[in-house]
């Protein structure tokens, strides 16, 4: 399952201190996901991946100077 990045348990770096990611930081980490909260966390994601790739598209124009 992914991380909700909006969660401000993160940190600039992505780093949980919920457990999530087994940092060890928590002894509880959820394994199972509704199928509700799973399609959320991939719409989220996939919303950053365009915020990503604009972002690269940005910078290759800038290195070439466009």
């Amino acid at each position: 399952m992914c991380h909700d990045l909006d969660n401000p348990k993160y940190t600039e770096t992505n780093r949980c201190s919920c457990g999530c990611c087994e940092c060890g930081c928590c002894s509880f980490r959820r394994r199972y996901f509704s199928a509700k909260e799973e399609l959320e966390c991939l719409e989220k994601y996939r919303q950053q991946l365009k915020k990503e790739l604009e972002a690269v598209d940005e910078y290759i124009k800038k290195l070439k100077g466009k």
